[in-house]
């Protein structure tokens, strides 16, 4: 038998006006874990859709051969018949539905068409005991964490008799240690027999459970890499993502801060739900004109609930405290008197809560604040063009016009479109909430570049990242975060992650 399970062929793959994949072959092994690397609007994703029949046959050329058969997929159900399974970012599950119910979901344990459900049940538990899972079968998948999510969906995969399993940026939403337990999940599988395509951005990830690395830019494969006889960092992958070296992460700014814009006293909210439990906890904290402050802390330390909570009490009850700017109290008691102190959020979730997907670019950058394109309470279309026009140049959103759908671009540039929202508002003070989750590392930089360049003109930033490099690269200050207060305030400049860590489980 072959040890070659997967074989792409010259697959091409055009929509109107874009050729997105340009004769890219993809080899995975039995008993391989194949990373495939590259930045936002590479191909990546578009190269899985077409192995999962996403994209039917017939819709691109080029061949794919399953353990040395070419199969002709019409649809996602005939490749998972063959045992490919993918698993996309936003996962498929129904939240109201239980844990059992979701592993079965279009895969039903039936007898004469009638559900078994002592089956069903039972054949979940086997799965998620295999997995380490261990909930109630009957638990609503709503109920459980992200991680805890991740790890059904991996069930359900198995329910289908997986041979390759596909996760598109399966840790962008997990902390630390669920990144760390899905990864050894995918290793265990490996040792079962069953092979990963995994779609990452995290490059430490990928160089630390990968046997092989494809890296793809602009439709094309640039090169594969032999984890077990190359030499292989984060740098060396990086290179052939961008076609260039990027010798500095985070690009360097003058530290030049200036007063105090925003002040935050004795801070306090509590659960929407339950008045009894307290989110944030009597938080206090400083950002002056021209400065970067990072908010630092695990998953569930309550860094967005304060962000949101402070941006017009969009989150929780019975908030308490006081909110300064320029040393005067102000009142943020809705998202509209938010903006008009001067206060913008980019939210953690762009394509939820950032952007309307289905309307276009030039919509989604007035959007924040029309009066700025208005008279009488009618859109000056010219006006708004015009300045759609001036931040896509200046923010260098990649688009082929203002007028494309925001849905249509790249995850980085669709986070470019959030940040010029919220820059035509004219802020005082810009909360950013994981601004480079799920983007490459060259559009990361570019995102970098544009908060050193709004602290240059004396905006006052407070970036929220689950990634401690990040924060140490980008901040002046540091806020520590853990279970809804500030556990420390250190100097960006030489601060670590170990002691970020330390103060992070410092209770």
């Amino acid at each position: 038998m072959s040890d070659m399970l997967l074989e792409m062929k010259s697959i091409t793959k055009t929509f109107p006006g874009v050729k997105a994949l340009d004769s890219v072959s993809l080899s995975v092994k039995r008993n391989e874990i194949h990373a495939l690397v590259g930045e936002n609007g590479a191909g990546k994703s578009t190269l899985m859709n077409v192995l999962s029949g996403i994209y039917p046959h017939g819709t691109y050329t080029g061949d794919i051969l399953v353990e040395g058969r070419v199969c002709e997929f019409r649809d996602i159900k005939q490749s998972e018949r063959n045992g490919i399974v993918i698993i996309h970012q936003e996962l498929a599950l129904s939240p109201y539905l239980s844990i059992a119910e979701n592993v079965f979901i279009g895969n039903e344990k039936a007898k004469c068409k009638v559900i078994d459900w002592d089956r069903t049940r039972e054949d979940a538990i086997k799965l998620m005991r295999k997995l380490g899972l261990d909930e109630n079968p009957n638990t609503p998948v709503g109920q459980l964490g992200v991680g805890k999510q991740q790890i059904v969906e991996i069930a359900k995969a198995l329910a289908k008799d997986v041979k390759l399993l596909i996760l598109d940026e399966p840790t962008a939403a997990l902390n630390e240690k669920d990144s760390e337990t899905l990864l050894s999940l995918l290793l265990e599988l490996k040792s079962h027999g069953i092979s990963s395509v995994l779609i990452s951005h995290k490059l430490n990830e990928v160089a630390k459970v990968a046997d092989a690395i494809t890296i793809i830019r602009d439709g094309r494969v640039i090169e594969t890499l032999d984890v077990a006889t190359e030499s292989v960092s984060e740098e060396r992958i990086i290179r052939g993502m961008v076609g260039r070296e990027i010798t500095d992460r985070f690009p360097k700014r003058t530290h030049e801060p200036g007063q105090v814009v925003f002040e935050v006293r004795d801070w306090t909210v509590k659960h929407p739900e339950n008045a009894e439990r307290t989110v944030i906890d009597r938080v206090n904290l400083t950002v002056r004109a021209g400065e970067v402050v990072g908010l630092v802390g695990l998953m569930g330390a309550g860094r967005t609930e304060l962000a949101m909570s402070l941006f017009g009490k969009s989150y929780g009850r019975d908030i308490s405290g006081t909110t300064l700017i320029d040393g005067r109290e102000v009142k943020l008691s809705s998202i509209p008197r938010a903006i008009e102190h001067g206060l913008a959020y980019v939210t953690e979730d762009r394509k939820q809560y950032g952007l309307v997907l289905i309307d276009d670019v030039r919509r989604n950058t007035t959007l924040a604040k029309l009066s700025r394109v208005s008279k009488r309470g009618v859109v000056d279309e010219h006006a708004e063009i015009a300045e759609a026009e001036e931040y896509k140049t200046a923010l260098n959103i990649k688009t082929p016009s203002i007028l494309q759908l925001t849905g249509n671009l790249s995850g980085g540039n669709q986070q470019k479109v959030v940040l010029a929202k919220w820059i035509f508002t004219e802020p005082r003070i810009l909360i950013l909430d994981e601004p480079t989750r799920g983007i490459d590392v060259g559009a990361k930089y570019e995102i970098y570049s544009i908060i050193n360049m709004l602290a240059s003109k004396g905006m006052a930033c407070v970036l929220i990242s689950s990634e401690m490099p990040e924060v140490i690269g980008m901040s002046d200050r540091i806020y520590v975060m853990s279970d809804g207060r500030l556990t420390a305030e250190l100097d960006g400049a030489t601060a670590t992650q170990e002691e970020i860590m330390r103060n992070i489980l410092q209770r």
